[in-house]
């Protein structure tokens, strides 16, 4: 057999697996013979510009928990069971993209398996990473430590494997492993087909989920497994892990540059490093390769803070030709709109937060520390939030329209204007300070009639009966109908209507009201349930005038009589086809 540095076989790659046989030759060997073959001189290796390059989200993936950022109370709560031997049979890890799920999956099945370097250790939070299981964890490789992505095994059949599967126990490792990544994406019947097997797993086999919706996951599942949500990585931790990794790759990189990146990842490790990969070769190809801010913003397309406070000072001083033509200037710079009102947004959240007293924001130099704290003082709080809910607005319409520099220039002179005007608190101190005058009336109305309210009034209902006759005719029967019989009218001054009820009614009744009474009358009614001296109901008053006529009859000489001669006779009521008894009988 020729050995390794004979010319028909190429190079072997360092992070090759040991068990990855024959995957380093070039061309499969030749037989010869004497007869047909020639002696050949020996051909140069090609060179392969040593081993492939691996983008920093892999090269930096953690391989301990130590190296696990943000996530300390998930790494002691693991740390205390393993010590405490109170290991769960299921873990569910959950939260944001790039937060560290299925690295943490991993750690842990090293967590579990490890043996330490002299082969007699146990279940660590400090795998040691050296050992066999570790080692072959770290590369992928170990036949105990199953890695299944739910994206693409989503049905029962993939289930059932496992299933089957974990009836035998590990073959090398202290636990089979089983890790599901994106495990919401497995379907309802290999959901329904793990959960047996989920619930009473052999002592040997540990679950390992993670998913980014975990609100898709059924609860069945949830309820099996001790769940962990990985919470998003703070911006100052975000900046200082890329700095360290910068500096390990031996890149110079400003702070503020770090710290864009990282507010661009927006929690996520993984979206983090690979916006540092990429600002790491754009500086290269600017020839000094650091990392700056400017080539940062450049590059996401961001816009520049001292633009934006440019422009926001613009805003607040009411000068819209130059607002205009900063905002075409950025436009013309690469800014988009929508980037621009994103920038104007974070100032004005900048600007409340420093009005409130919170932290300075160590990615601000001293001067714009010094202009932040200016607005901040001279702006009042109703005009900060005034601002925020004008410029949010704004980016909804940017966002939406076909032209959007367009829809971003409107959007921005309604800023101008507003923000210019008193707040409701100055405006009624200026009014009462007499700062305002009322013009001359031409020809003020000299009749009651004259006024809006009268013109309202005579248009409603004159009183509660017509006001029923008005909702029965317009189609509101069943409403008309309630009216009349629970409704004891407090006071009915038309749009007002107060009352007590004589009865239960719908939960909804008050708001159905409402929205008939402003149907019939075109104009919103205030209703409301009041205390005091009520009316009785239409129908209370219909009973009370019956009794009433019944009194009457039972009363008249000749009813007495005809009692008195037929003790057990009644008073019936009559029909509505039949003759009433009269009054005067």
């Amino acid at each position: 057999m020729p050995d390794s540095d004979s010319p028909d076989f190429a190079q072997r790659d360092p992070d090759m697996p040991d068990d990855a046989l024959g995957l380093g030759l070039d061309l499969p060997p030749v037989a010869q013979t004497p007869s047909t073959t020639k002696p050949t001189a020996p051909t140069a290796p090609v060179p392969t510009g040593g081993a492939a390059y691996r983008v920093l989200a892999r090269k930096y993936r953690p391989q301990t928990f130590a190296e696990l950022i943000g996530q300390d109370a998930m790494v002691q709560t693991l740390g205390n069971a393993i010590k405490r031997d109170r290991l769960a049979h299921a873990f569910l890890m959950t939260g944001v993209r790039g937060v560290g799920k299925t690295s943490t999956a991993r750690l842990i099945a090293k967590a579990l398996n490890c043996i330490g370097t002299d082969g007699q250790g146990g279940p660590t939070i400090d795998p040691c990473g050296a050992c066999e299981p570790c080692v072959a964890i770290a590369e992928g490789r170990h036949i105990d430590v199953i890695e299944m992505d739910a994206a693409s095994h989503t049905g029962v059949d993939d289930v059932r494997e496992i299933i089957e599967a974990v009836r035998y126990s590990a073959v090398s490792a202290r636990y089979k492993i089983y890790i599901i990544d994106e495990v919401h994406m497995l379907s309802k019947n290999a959901f329904n087909a793990l959960l047996k097997t989920l619930e009473e797993p052999p002592g040997h086999v540990k679950f390992l989920f993670a998913t980014t919706e975990v609100n898709k996951v059924p609860i069945t599942v949830l309820s099996r497994c001790q769940r962990f949500d990985l919470k998003r990585i703070s911006t100052e931790k975000l900046s200082a892990h890329f700095a360290d990794i910068s500096a390990k790759e031996a890149v110079a990189a400003e702070v503020e540059a770090l710290t864009l990146i990282a507010q661009a990842a927006e929690g996520s490790v993984r979206d983090g490093l690979s916006i540092l990969d990429q600002a790491i070769a754009h500086a290269d190809m600017e020839g000094d390769g650091k990392v700056t801010a400017a080539q940062v913003r450049d590059m996401l397309g961001l816009s520049d803070r001292g633009a934006i406070r440019r422009l926001f000072g613009l805003i607040l001083i009411g000068d819209a030709q130059a607002m205009l033509a900063e905002a075409k200037n950025q436009y013309n710079l690469g800014v988009e709109p929508l980037a621009m009102f994103a920038g104007l947004l974070s100032e004005v959240h900048r600007l409340t937060l420093a009005k409130v007293g919170a932290p300075r924001d160590g990615a601000l130099d001293a001067e714009a520390a010094a202009v932040v704290e200016d607005h901040a003082d001279r702006l009042s709080f109703p005009v900060l939030h005034r601002l925020w809910q004008l410029l949010l607005k704004g980016q909804e319409e940017v966002a939406r329209a076909s032209v959007p520099l367009d829809a971003a220039d409107m959007a921005l002179l309604r800023v101008v204007h507003a923000a210019t005007l008193p707040d409701p608190g100055e405006l009624a101190k200026m009014i009462g300070d007499g700062a305002f005058t009322a013009p001359p009336a031409a020809s003020a109305p000299t009749a009651q009639e004259d006024s809006p309210t009268a013109n309202v009034q005579s248009l409603m209902p004159a009183n509660f009966h017509a006001l029923l006759e008005r909702l029965s005719r317009d189609g509101f029967v069943s409403l008309e109908m309630t009216l009349r019989d629970v409704m004891r009218i407090v006071d009915y001054v038309p749009p007002y209507l107060a009352y007590q009820l004589a009865g239960p009614v719908a939960p909804s009744f008050v708001a159905e009201l409402r929205d008939a009474l402003a149907k019939v009358t075109g104009t919103r009614w205030d209703v409301e349930e009041r205390a005091g001296e009520a009316q009785p109901s239409l129908l209370e008053q219909e009973q009370a005038a019956a009794e009433a006529d019944k009194r009457i009859i039972l009363e008249s000489p000749l009813v007495k009589a005809a009692f008195a001669a037929f003790p057990e006779a009644e008073l019936l009521d009559s029909d509505e086809n039949d003759m009433k008894w009269s009054k005067s009988a």
